[in-house]
């Protein structure tokens, strides 16, 4: 009986052995080929990218059944239909997609894109219909790639991948999650090269190839390790949250730590931690460096980070590291900053404020001149000396103070300003409280003014609206003010210089005018109020007058569900909105008064011009006689958003109010205001709102002559200036004209 059992298992098991080996060589085989979905997605990102195959969709309809286009390869088939490189009628079959590519169809796309490029196929009538192997699919697409002339779109690129949705929970479906950022990998399988060094296909962001898995080790560097639960550690990386079994020395931390993490085949293998920290006031944040008071500049690690320590941990950007703040602790080793530590949450307390020229023409200087009536104490490297009270403090680019780095200058009494003498203002010679920084850079001297935040809202309140304004337009002017600057510290635009904003009109107009009483008590009465969305300081835009409407947040390009409480609106009681998007609403509108509103009792409500093709030509060029102007496109409100230039020789659209207003505009215009009085010397029109008609014509001179009917100043969004006004003379208090202009807001104070 046990003889015959042998001779069973004999034969049985090398027939399973056999049947094994088919299925596999017939599997391996089937596997051998490049589908329909990968080699339409390599052909169609060739062309263009990812986006431009869904925009083409929609805009075109799909060609494909509804099973088909639940596929995500459906959008590239469509794009090559489209495009003409598979030939119509072919995609008929619900299987299409994951159907091997034949060779035939590959010929049939490469002739579409070059001439004779199907030769390099090498394509006989034997194999025409045959099924074309990956490899030789991957050997032909750099011809593709040439003759598509998109070399320098699809790059091979080497990264880390350290997720996909099969280990990230919260992924989208084919979203990985690597060193070069967040990408694409549809109809690729990745899940078990996380953890491994590859080398990709990709463009804009999607991977089109995985060309090769180059090391099963890995180093990721500079990651903030902290203990999790469950004797698990979390390493937090990009966007996500890894969880590892819990290392000892990790656990020995109490809040996290940063570390290189040294992992094969997903195992960790080393961890080499870094807790040496140094910490101070951030001076300046360059692209490879960072300078913090007490240290000078340090230089940045290759692989720098910035994590957010405190509340929910998360990786920031290096923009998040605010100047004239100690808000965080910097990670240090080999003489780099490997991180910094985000430690502290952040409350607007001072503002650095670059103090521009004369002119306000440049935020350089040839020479710096100082003079207080207190001394003075000037501090450059370990060195110090004193300026007494009533002396110049000179400062120029060859300075060899400077050589030691910034120099900063201080007053011994706080209460007491300091004026610069080699700038003037509107007031004359301005005076600023706080300190200043003096640096050197290539193109000459840069004055920094360092002050307390509601010390800097006194002096841009009173230049920002007129100080004999009723108290409640004052203190809504500097909510709003106080709000800007705010956010505008938080966009840290100057960070390479070390400060937050200038004092000219690309920012908060700042010290022009001197403060006064009335809008000193306007910054007091709403100390640290702002304007508040939800949980988030609002875009508190102003502008000076409107013309019966404003407009919403849409005009600088941006959605209207990102800044919903910037709506256009009529300033009549309650608000309300018009529409007067088309030219037959708004020419009549703009040509008379309208209803009486906030805004219809001040000069520039109502404002007309002249201009003659021959002035319009010395901005507009290319099209030959300017013979007519048209609005094209109007927003909310009624503003311009395009201007058709028609000329002899050709046409052009001026696009966005910035552009109408610069190009239509002119010095030499003499403007009509609303009381009948005149100005001039404006270089661009006083607004947007506007309408425009032939009303002149010298058929000899080749002249025609254009009146332009407009309304307001200023760009139109937020709170008018002149409308909060006339609503604090009726009795409405700031925080009702605030609620009035930015809807669905709260005025309040932070609450960290």
């Amino acid at each position: 009986m046990r003889s015959k059992k042998m001779v069973y298992w004999a034969f049985l098991i090398p027939a399973v052995v056999i049947i094994l080996i088919i299925i596999i060589v017939k599997l391996d085989t089937a596997d051998n080929y490049i589908s329909r979905a990968m080699a339409s997605k390599a052909m169609a990102l060739a062309l263009t990218d990812k986006d431009g195959c869904l925009s083409s969709q929609k805009e075109n309809g799909s060609h494909l059944s509804a099973r088909m286009q639940e596929d995500w390869s459906a959008k590239y088939i469509d794009y090559l239909l489209e495009q003409g490189l598979l030939e119509e009628g072919t995609v008929t079959e619900d299987d299409y997609a994951s159907s091997a590519l034949t060779y035939g169809e590959a010929a049939f796309a490469a002739e579409q894109v070059s001439k004779g490029l199907s030769q390099a196929l090498g394509v006989s009538r034997k194999k025409y219909n045959k099924p074309m192997p990956k490899e030789a699919w991957w050997l032909f697409y750099p011809s593709f790639l040439k003759a598509a002339d998109k070399e320098q779109e699809v790059k091979e690129v080497d990264l880390l991948l350290y997720g996909t949705p099969d280990n990230v929970k919260e992924a989208a479906p084919w979203t990985a999650y690597t060193s070069e950022g967040i990408m694409g990998f549809e109809g690729l399988s990745m899940d078990s090269h996380i953890d491994r060094e590859i080398r990709v296909l990709a463009r804009n962001g999607e991977m089109i190839h995985l060309t090769e898995e180059v090391s099963e080790d890995v180093v990721y560097r500079n990651v903030w390790l902290a203990a999790g639960e469950r004797d698990k550690m979390n390493l937090y990386i990009g966007t996500i949250i890894r969880e590892f079994p819990l290392a000892k020395e990790v656990e020995e931390q109490e809040s996290g730590v940063l570390a290189d993490i040294s992992l094969s085949r997903g195992k960790i293998k080393k961890l080499s931690l870094k807790t040496d920290t140094i910490e101070g006031k951030v001076l300046a944040v360059r692209d490879d460096s960072i300078e913090i008071e007490g240290y000078g500049e340090v230089r940045l690690d290759k692989d720098f980070k910035v994590y957010k320590t405190y509340g929910v941990v998360k990786e920031q950007k290096k923009k998040d590291i605010l100047v004239g703040y100690n808000l965080e602790k910097f990670v240090v080793a080999d003489k780099k900053i490997c991180a910094a530590l985000l430690v502290k949450s952040f409350s607007a307390k001072n503002i650095r404020v670059l103090i521009m020229d004369k002119g306000f023409s440049s935020i350089f200087h040839d020479q710096v001149i100082l003079k207080a009536d207190t001394p003075l104490t000037v501090e450059y490297g370990d060195s110090a000396e004193r300026i007494e009270a009533g002396s110049e403090l000179v400062i120029k680019k060859d300075d060899e103070r400077l050589s030691k780095g910034r120099i900063t200058v201080e007053p011994e009494d706080r209460q007491k300003g300091i004026k610069v003498l080699s700038v003037s203002r509107q007031q004359g010679t301005p005076e600023y409280f706080g300190c200043f920084e003096i640096s050197r850079e290539s193109k000459g001297l840069l004055l920094l003014n360092e002050v307390d935040v509601e010390d800097y809202l006194t002096r841009v309140v009173p230049s920002e609206m007129p100080s004999s304004y009723e108290v409640e337009a004052l203190k809504a002017q500097a909510v709003c003010a106080r709000t800007y600057a705010y956010r505008q510290i938080q966009a840290n635009a100057y960070s390479q210089y070390g400060a937050h904003v200038d004092d000219s009109t690309n920012y908060q107009v700042y010290n022009n005018i001197e403060s006064n009483e009335r809008t000193d008590l306007a910054v007091k009465e709403t100390d640290g109020e702002m304007v508040f969305y939800g949980d988030t300081p609002a875009e508190t835009y102003y502008f000076s007058t409107s013309c019966g409407y404003s407009t919403d947040g849409t005009i600088w390009g941006a959605d209207i569900k990102d800044v919903p409480y910037l709506k256009g609106i009529s300033l009549t009681e309650g608000g309300g909105t018009d529409d007067l998007t088309t030219n037959e609403a708004f020419v009549p509108f703009i040509q008379g008064q309208g209803t009486k509103n906030y805004d219809s009792g001040y000069s520039m409500y109502r404002w007309s011009t002249t201009v003659t093709n021959k002035k319009l030509a010395e901005k507009i060029d290319g099209i030959g006689t300017i013979q007519a102007l048209f609005v094209t496109e109007r927003g909310t409100g009624g503003i311009a958003k395009t201007v058709k230039v028609v000329g002899s020789d050709g046409e052009k659209v001026l696009k966005g109010q910035t552009q109408i207003r610069n190009t239509l505009g002119a010095p030499e215009l003499v403007y009509k205001k609303n009381d009948g009085s005149t100005m001039t010397d404006w270089s661009s029109l006083p607004s947007a709102f506007i309408a425009v008609d032939e009303t002149a014509r010298d058929e000899e001179k080749g002249t025609r002559t254009f009146t332009i009917w407009g309304g307001g100043y200023g760009h139109g969004v937020g709170m008018s200036q002149n409308g909060a006004q006339q609503m604090a003379k009726e009795g409405k208090t700031y925080k009702d004209i605030l609620s009035f202009f930015y809807s669905g807001i709260e005025v309040r104070e932070l609450t960290e």
